[in-house]
């Protein structure tokens, strides 16, 4: 009785060798070292944590100008935009010119103060700052960011890796910026501190990563010249540029940990057909890639653990 015939397989590659051709001494039992196909391409995922955080941070500079009421607490005279927004209208450009709630307001809810973490010893302020915004532009800024930056890395990289690199960039700055004198006056808040981590985490990645890039240099300047830009807007007034470097440092420290990838030519074992071999198999990682982990690694915790140490102890 003849052997069945095979459907031809798609992508059309050399099938595994039958029992019966191995003992016939088949040409092609013996010729078993070609290339297998290349892996399939990475799925993306599907973006939804980064979308949530700006709905989230839209709802609380919501309940902030809720709570605000300045036609209450300031009078209606005081108020832009009384005749339309009523109760969420904005406090007087002299005493916000970012169109947004009163410094008591901000503090209130949770605003980094240095008085209040430091001798009061409240350090949820470290987080809660993070969801509040010191006006609609100041808000319509981050959130800008936040879409162009975040769901771009979450589509690539998943939700559990950016949600704990949003997390920890965002604490870095606030750690950073209540660890600054000039602190101790000013209420400080908003999201930059964690969007400058992401701007971070996409250096570290580029570097890490640095085999899987084809027009290396010219990305790296690109990124280079975005970083200079935004950092440079931290030295305008009212800006808290502290939450911004130390944002950015905390960022680019997680992305060493979080954010690496396989090497160009690694092909896993489960995506290799049975009955192939691999001339020179590649190695998942490089040896930069590892150093550059455990460095980080032990610099973010190093110096997480200094700065709360300090907090605790000025």
């Amino acid at each position: 009785m003849g052997r069945p015939s095979r459907p031809s397989p798609s992508p059309p590659v050399e099938p595994t060798p039958s029992h019966d051709d191995i003992e016939k001494g088949s040409k092609r039992a013996r010729h078993k070292s070609k290339v297998p196909p290349p892996p399939p391409p990475s799925k993306l995922w599907k973006p939804w944590l980064m979308p949530l955080v700006f709905v989230a941070n839209i709802s609380v500079f919501l309940y902030t100008m809720y709570v605000n009421d300045c036609p209450h607490t300031s009078g209606t005279s005081k108020c832009i935009l009384y005749e339309y927004l009523g109760r969420y209208s904005f406090q007087s450009f002299k005493e916000n010119p970012l169109l947004g709630p009163s410094y008591i307001t901000l503090q209130t809810l949770g605003g980094l103060d240095w008085t209040q973490v430091v001798e009061g010893k409240e350090y949820w302020r470290l987080f809660s700052c993070m969801w509040l915004h010191a006006g609609l532009i100041h808000l319509l800024i981050n959130m800008l960011s936040l879409l162009g930056l975040g769901i771009r890395l979450e589509r690539e990289f998943g939700f559990v890796r950016i949600g704990l690199l949003y997390m920890i960039s965002g604490f870095g700055g606030s750690l950073t910026s209540v660890l600054s004198l000039a602190r101790k006056r000013i209420v400080s808040v908003g999201a930059s501190g964690a969007l400058f981590g992401l701007l971070g985490s996409m250096l570290s990645e580029l570097i890490t990563n640095w085999s899987n890039y084809m027009n290396k240099c010219s990305a790296l300047l690109t990124m280079l010249l975005i970083i200079c830009l935004n950092l440079a807007i931290g030295f305008l007034p009212r800006v808290d540029n502290s939450a911004h470097i130390g944002g950015f440092v905390s960022g680019l420290l997680a992305g060493f940990v979080l954010l690496m990838r396989p090497q160009y030519g690694y092909i896993s074992s489960k995506h290799v057909p049975e009955g192939y071999q691999i001339k020179h198999k590649v190695a998942k990682h490089q040896v930069h890639q590892y150093v550059l982990f455990g460095i980080s690694l032990v610099l973010l915790i190093t110096g997480f653990a200094v700065g709360l140490q300090r907090i605790r102890r000025p």
